[in-house]
This record gives C-alpha cells, structure tokens and sequence, in this order.
C-alpha cells in the first residue's frame, strides 16, 4: 500500500537534515501547538459576544510575521496567530508562552522580571533562562541575578525623580495590578500603574508605585509626587476600574479630569451578579452591554441602557444598580474623537502589559524587597513599551487639546456650541 502524498514530501524533506535542525523543528511544533491552545482558549472565552447581525466579534485574523525563539536547541522560527475584534474593544491576543517583549529580545534584561514576576524563584532563574536564552544564560548565578535586581531598582528610583514639567497628557489609563509575590512584612504586593498618551500619540508609563490595596491614601501618594515634580495640569479623560481609591485622589488633584469607567471590569461585575441567569441567559445579557458601548450614538447608547435596566432591575437590581450609579462614567467616552474610543472604552493597554503576571502560579515562595518589587515592575514596563504603538487619530488630538468640543465623536461648529452653551 503506498504511503500518502503528503507524508512522502514532509519525509523527503526532512532527508539530509541534521540531528539538531531536527530537533528545532519538532520544538517549532511544539511551541505552535501550545500557543494554538491558548488562541482557541481566548476565542472560546469571547464566543458569545456577537455583533449586531449575529457573527463573531472575536475571530481569528491570520498570524503575525514569522519571528525566531531563542531556545537550549538554537533560533526556533516561530509563527504566532492573531485575532480581531471587530467590535472595537481592543480584545488582543498575547501569548503567556512567548509574550511580545520577551519574544523580541534575546537579552536576559527582557526576560527576568517577566520570569520572577511570574513567580520563578532566583534559584531557579539559571535554568529557566537557559531555556529562553540558550548559551546567554549560562553563569547566571543567583548572586547576579541579585545584581541585576539591585541595578532596576536603582534604575527605577532614578526614573521616578525625573522632571515633569514640560509633561503633558490627553489620557491616562489606571489601575492596580495584584500579583502573589509577598513583601518583606509578608503582605501582599499590589502595583499601582498610570499609562498615558502624550500630545504626539504616543504611550509611555507615567508612573508606576506600590500601594495597599488600592487605597486612596496609596494612589494619593503616588499623584502628590506626580505634581510636586511639575506635572501641574492632570489629562483630559481618566480610564479605570471601579476601584473608589483612585477616583477620590484623582478628584483631589487634578479636578478637571473626567472619569471613564473600564467597560470591561464594569461588565464582568454586572455579569458576576446575574451569576444565577443560566449560561443561554448570561450570553443575551452579555450582548446587550456590548450594544451599550458599541453603539454610534450617545443617545443610541442611552436606549440600549435604558433597555438593559428595564429587563433585569425587577428581578436582578444589584446588576441594574451597578451599571445604573455609574452611568455618566460609562459613557463619558462619547464627548471624545470617535477614533480614540476604542483605546477609551478599556484600560487594555495595562491589562494586556501585565496579563502573564497578574494570574501567575502561587506555588513559589517568593518574598522581595519593595525596592526589588518596584525595579521589577518597572523593568518590565519598560520592555513591554517597546512594543506599544501610537493611538488612532493622532491629528485629533490637537483639536481635543484646543479646546474643540466634540459630540458623539466629532467636532462640534461653532453655531451648535454657542446654542449648547445658551441652553445649558
């Protein structure tokens, strides 16, 4: 019986090679097939979110330009999938396998905050590393795995006295990042983060500190020392959580800014309390909040809420309540370019920076110094902004800052704002 087509060309391909060009193949299949199982976990996680005629917001969307893994058996290309959302969430695909930053770069300084913040122990960093790095990481010892710790954090204190004066920025996206790594008064660590976007566009880290569980007195720290080294005038909009800490120091600070809410976490807590609807249920609920933040119009978008509290507020009023008190909040967005609410409507930009680390294994026994904890973070924040592209609409953003007020995305004449302004 004679074999298939198929395997005669990949067996007649494989004559001649060597032993290890074979071994980096079978790692190439390897690696793929694992990062195959993570695309498909995100797909199913996002599978009942559907647009308005009923297809999948989330799909998968081809792959990213091949690139090379550093292993223990030489350079692996490997090709990484992606996906789109079409309803303008801003859902990406990261692999916790071969995240961005880690992946671009064969430098040990790329991957060991990510390794210990993932909860590798610094006995253990040598073989991990060597795994990532090959010959890179040989005679990482403990002792300068520990000096190179003691360098971020240098690095880190450094960073956070430079001057901020001539700073300004037209959005900031906070949160709190709890992670399981233990201090040294074995509480445990919580990062407190601000990103924003500068009059170019672009993102960069605007600070980054430790905080217990995010309270306002820990985010008020963190901003005083924003303004004391210049940064006078607060962004535009505020992206963020539910999380009161924030908002309450931010209202002390810098009063001008407006509030978005994370639609994200806002409807992951209104889902959690329709947690007794069954799943069929959960779906339609789902896609009902999708058809609040998605739609065109603020007016559409007030509609589609109205409706969403009418269906559940007899039988499920804390999920009313809980979309209903933050009302403004959620649709703050719509006062804004249209181009800039898919970075708005999410604080995606840290969620997806510190995915890999926010849920990480438990099992590990790290206790680390706040100086240490700090320079790790920092570390890799910085590596991660490498990665980090320019928002959308870039030339509107003069417009927003020059005082043009905008309406359900765009720019208001002159004739409407005076009625607006007359009316109000």
């Amino acid at each position: 019986m004679k074999k298939d087509t198929s395997e005669q060309s990949v067996e007649q391909s494989e004559v001649g090679l060597s032993l290890e060009e074979l071994i980096r193949r079978g790692a190439r299949d390897l690696i793929e097939r694992a990062i195959e199982v993570e695309v498909q976990q995100l797909l199913a996680e996002y599978e009942n979110v559907r647009m308005l005629g009923g297809s999948r917001a989330v799909v998968r969307n081809g792959y990213l330009p091949a690139r090379e893994v550093l292993t223990a058996v030489g350079n692996v290309e490997v090709r990484v999938p992606k996906v789109r959302d079409r309803s303008g969430a801003g859902v990406k695909f990261n692999s916790a396998l071969v995240p961005p930053y880690v992946r671009r770069s064969a430098r040990v300084s790329a991957a060991l905050p990510w390794l210990y913040l993932k909860g590798i122990s610094t006995g253990d960093m040598r073989e991990a590393l060597t795994v990532l790095l090959g010959d890179e990481a040989k005679g990482l010892s403990p002792n300068v795995v520990s000096r190179l710790k003691t360098e971020w954090a240098s690095d880190y204190a450094g960073w956070m006295k430079r001057d901020l004066s001539g700073s300004r920025y037209v959005y900031w996206w906070a949160d709190g990042v709890h992670t399981s790594l233990r201090g040294e008064d074995d509480a445990r660590q919580c990062l407190l983060v601000v990103i924003g976007v500068r009059l170019d566009g672009t993102k960069e880290l605007v600070t980054v500190g430790d905080g217990h569980r995010e309270s306002k007195a820990s985010w008020l720290e963190l901003l005083r020392d924003l303004k004391a080294r210049g940064l006078e005038v607060g962004p535009r909009l505020a992206v963020g959580d539910g999380a009161l800490g924030f908002w309450g120091a931010l209202d002390e600070l810098y009063p001008e800014t407006r509030r978005q809410r994370c639609w994200v976490h806002k409807s992951a807590n209104v889902l959690n309390a329709l947690n007794a609807l069954p799943k069929s249920l959960q779906a339609k609920a789902k896609a009902q909040l999708h058809e609040i933040w998605m739609a065109p119009t603020r007016a559409a978008a007030v509609s589609a809420f109205e409706r969403f509290v009418e269906c559940y507020q007899a039988k499920y009023p804390k999920a009313a309540d809980k979309l209903v008190r933050d009302r403004d909040a959620l649709l703050a967005f719509y006062d804004f370019p249209a181009e800039h609410w898919i970075h708005l409507r999410t604080t995606n930009p840290i969620e997806s920076t510190f995915a890999t680390v926010r849920h990480r294994t438990t099992r590990t026994k790290n206790c680390v110094s706040r100086s240490s904890f700090l320079g790790l973070a920092f570390k890799l924040v910085q590596e991660a902004e490498k990665s980090w592209r320019r928002i959308r609409g870039v030339e509107r953003i003069a417009e927003l800052m020059g005082g043009v007020v905008f309406k359900d995305g765009e720019p208001v004449k002159d004739e409407e704002h005076e009625q607006q302004r007359l009316a109000a």
